[in-house]
Parts: C-alpha cells; sequence; structure tokens
C-alpha cells in the first residue's frame, strides 16, 4: 500500500470544485500527488525539524 505523507501549503493553489488552498493548510498526499506541486514551491514535506523551526521562530517573537 502506497504512504502518504503530510504536506504544508506554502503557496495556495486551486484544489478543485472552486476552491482553493491557504497558506499553512496541511494535506496527507502520496508523493504522486504531490510530486509537481513541490517541484513547483507550492508544498513542503512536513518533518519533526520543519515544527521545531517553527516552535522556534514563534518564541523568538
Amino acid at each position: 500500500m502506497a504512504t502518504r505523507q503530510t504536506y504544508t501549503v506554502l503557496v495556495p493553489f486551486p484544489t478543485g470544485g472552486g476552491h482553493w488552498s491557504s497558506v499553512g493548510q496541511e494535506f496527507d498526499l502520496l508523493d504522486v500527488e504531490a510530486s509537481a506541486l513541490h517541484t513547483a514551491g507550492r508544498l513542503e514535506l512536513k518533518t519533526p525539524t520543519t515544527q521545531a523551526k517553527k516552535a522556534a521562530a514563534k518564541k523568538a517573537d
């Protein structure tokens, strides 16, 4: 069975039916589904280090 990974939206994109994603929204996608969006810089793979960086940035503010 294919594994889904969690991605975070960096740049909004159409999700279908006239709806758009928003910055910071998370999607569980297959690699095939995320490939073009990731290459275009619209998605970022969510990893524990990404979460740690965001938490540190919030603390700094």
